[in-house]
């Protein structure tokens, strides 16, 4: 099963409504008039998502004077998201997609490598939103480690 949705700048974003960490909802519709990066990620607390996540953190300054708010979605459970945010001293939107719905949606759910093995999972993705909620950048199969050094020189954030 290979994810059969590639989304191109341009397009709307996905509508959704999940919970945070915090067990609130969170809608796209609530990104409306803000620019938004959101990325999706296999799972909380697991290496290579503690890195990503980690450096989205360290560089929330530069997101935030930028004008970009940063969500990041998975799989887990909303109280697995809290204990990865308060144990990494992470001060972003994570939201729980369990059934993998909203992964669907932005194409970031199906067939991909892991150590050489064909698995159905979650393929690292980072979307980022215009105001309107318009895909400006659909970035597929990103990597964790240098993912936000990529993204800041993408965005012409220094």
């Amino acid at each position: 099963m290979t994810a059969s949705i590639r989304l191109q700048p341009g397009d709307l974003a996905p509508e959704f409504v999940l919970a945070d960490q915090f067990d609130s909802p969170v809608a796209r519709d609530d990104l409306q008039g803000t620019k938004s990066i959101i990325y999706f990620y296999p799972e909380a607390d697991t290496p290579g998502c503690t890195t990503q996540a980690c450096d989205f953190e360290e560089n929330m300054g530069v997101f935030e004077k930028a004008g970009y708010r940063v969500i990041g979605i998975s799989r887990d459970a909303v109280d697995k998201l809290k204990r990865f945010a308060d144990g990494r001293g992470l001060h972003f939107t994570l939201l729980s997609d369990p059934d993998h719905a909203v992964h669907d949606a932005y194409g970031a759910y199906g067939e991909k490598l892991l150590y050489g093995k064909t698995v159905i999972s979650a393929i690292r993705s980072t979307f980022v939103l215009d105001e309107g909620c318009r895909i400006v950048h659909a970035l597929y199969n990103v990597k964790a480690t240098g993912h936000i050094a990529m993204l800041r020189k993408k965005l012409k954030l220094t």
